[in-house]
């Protein structure tokens, strides 16, 4: 199966159809437990804050460490995924995560635990650039939307069961079991990988990996993560904000031009010259802006406005994700019989009718009030992701599948890091606003009808936001059909 003429042609055996599940669920478990830690520790930061005997403000680390080694490096994960093999550097990650999930599990204080949370973001750095490339090779095309739909459902799984998962785990166990139970899993999945997934596709030319392009393009990542972070917590005005920012634009026409020029970059400009597959793209990092943000808002809205419990607000903050979970599968189906853009268009429009309505949303609200207004925007969401995805795995040849792959992840996480602050920033702001309340004065004492204000007036703006992701997808639609 794993012989070294299919692994050095660049082509890949037919697993069987067992062999094919089996691979799925290797890989589907090892993407489970990289998203559940994107989420699962913010659960845990008051509780760590109390038992490690730290403050907030360095406690915040152990979220930022992970999230910043992911977002840094996971280009230059995916090039190396591309030129030694994506099995082996996935399962090396699986390791890396499982045994530093263990020393999580057992660190002495806030330092190793931080320390031990970025060595663990350096095994789900693999996870992430290199689980759906894996997937797209170990199917074939015609089902590539499904399986790849069935990978969106685990992440929106994931995503869904961080903060209820947590709070269990906390509540019956303590906050050391929130990385333990990643043990077991991480074996289990770490066997499955090594026996059933083949050996990668790659190049049987010689390559080299651009040292210089990777450094650079961790250094512009960084820049702009800390940048965006700082923007979130000072404002964007701040020197320090304007700084990184400016130093991560800076790089990146640096890095373009660096590329440009030399014969085996670290990322293909050319592969830009598919508009289908650039524009694609940019529409998955639109979308994670939009979700990223309102998942960050909706809470202040629930609890402040609604006046629900911390356990009601956490079972509601599912009701989207898990919808989406349900229909990601069924949508990638579709989307390998009629094409991924007409799908990923409607998701769109789901999307947008979603936002609208939760932009009604005022203080009488109820909870099924709240379920019949979010249940266009997950559904939506599960619409779009897995043809979109799709489609950019679909529109590079088999020896870019693994920067494709990173690609795709950083399209999430770069909005994830960008929709925070940039949504979190327009809500308080209009609240403010609206009753010309001072700029210091924290969201949690504002007036309800501040809150109101600025709550209806960020969805619009993020139904703005997906609008303009749908007029992008129907550009693209248009453009293939005319092509054909």
């Amino acid at each position: 199966m794993n012989s070294t003429r299919a692994y050095s042609s660049g082509t890949l055996p037919n697993p069987s159809p067992q062999a094919k599940w089996w691979a799925m669920l290797g890989i589907g478990l090892g993407v489970l437990m990289f998203t559940l830690d994107t989420s699962i520790v913010n659960i845990a930061l008051p509780t760590l804050v109390q038992q490690l005997n730290t403050s907030f403000a360095t406690i915040q680390w152990v979220v930022l460490s992970y999230l910043l080694i992911i977002t840094a490096l996971v280009l230059g994960a995916a090039r190396l995924g591309d030129m030694f093999g994506k099995k082996r550097l996935y399962n090396i990650g699986l390791i890396v995560f499982t045994l530093s999930s263990l020393l999580c599990g057992l660190a002495p204080n806030v330092e190793f635990l931080i320390a031990f949370r970025a060595l663990q973001g350096f095994g789900a750095l693999f996870i992430s650039a290199l689980g759906a490339a894996i997937i797209t090779e170990v199917f074939p095309d015609s089902e590539r939307g499904r399986a790849l739909g069935i990978i969106g459902a685990v992440v929106s799984l994931g995503i869904a069961l961080g903060p209820t998962v947590g709070g269990l785990l906390i509540a019956i166990a303590g906050w050391r079991t929130l990385f333990l139970v990643n043990v077991p899993i991480g074996i289990f999945a770490s066997f499955i990988v090594a026996r059933v997934v083949p050996a990668s596709a790659r190049s049987g030319s010689k390559q080299r990996f651009d040292t210089i392009g990777a450094l650079l393009m961790t250094a512009i990542l960084t820049c702009f993560a800390l940048g965006m972070t700082e923007g979130q917590n000072r404002g964007f005005g701040s020197g320090m904000a304007v700084t990184l920012l400016t130093l991560a634009a800076i790089g990146l026409v640096g890095f373009l031009a660096i590329e440009s020029r030399i014969n085996q970059p670290m990322l293909a400009l050319d592969m830009f010259r598919n508009l289908q597959f650039s524009l694609s793209l940019l529409m998955g990092l639109l979308v994670f802006i939009a979700i990223t943000g309102l998942i960050f808002i909706l809470p202040f809205f629930l609890e402040l406005v609604v006046k629900l419990s911390t356990q009601q607000v956490g079972l509601l903050l599912a009701v989207s994700p898990v919808l989406g979970g349900i229909v990601a599968p069924i949508s990638g189906s579709l989307s390998d019989r009629f094409g991924p853009r007409i799908i990923s268009l409607s998701g769109l429009v789901f999307m947008v009718i979603g936002c609208l309505l939760l932009s009604t949303m005022d203080a009488q609200l109820t909870e099924l009030g709240y379920i019949w207004r979010v249940a266009p925007f997950g559904i939506g969401f599960g619409m779009f992701q897995s043809p979109n995805n799709s489609a950019i795995m679909g529109g590079v040849p088999r020896e870019r599948l693994g920067i494709a792959s990173g690609l795709l992840s950083l399209s999430r996480t770069l909005g994830q890091t960008a929709g925070v602050p940039l949504l979190g920033a327009l809500f308080a702001g209009l609240t403010l606003s609206s009753r010309n309340l001072a700029l210091n004065t924290k969201l949690t004492t504002a007036p309800v009808e501040a809150l109101v204000y600025g709550v209806q007036g960020t969805f619009h703006v993020a139904a703005l936001i997906l609008g303009a992701a749908a007029i992008l997808t129907a550009v693209v639609w248009r453009l293939e059909r005319s092509s054909l």
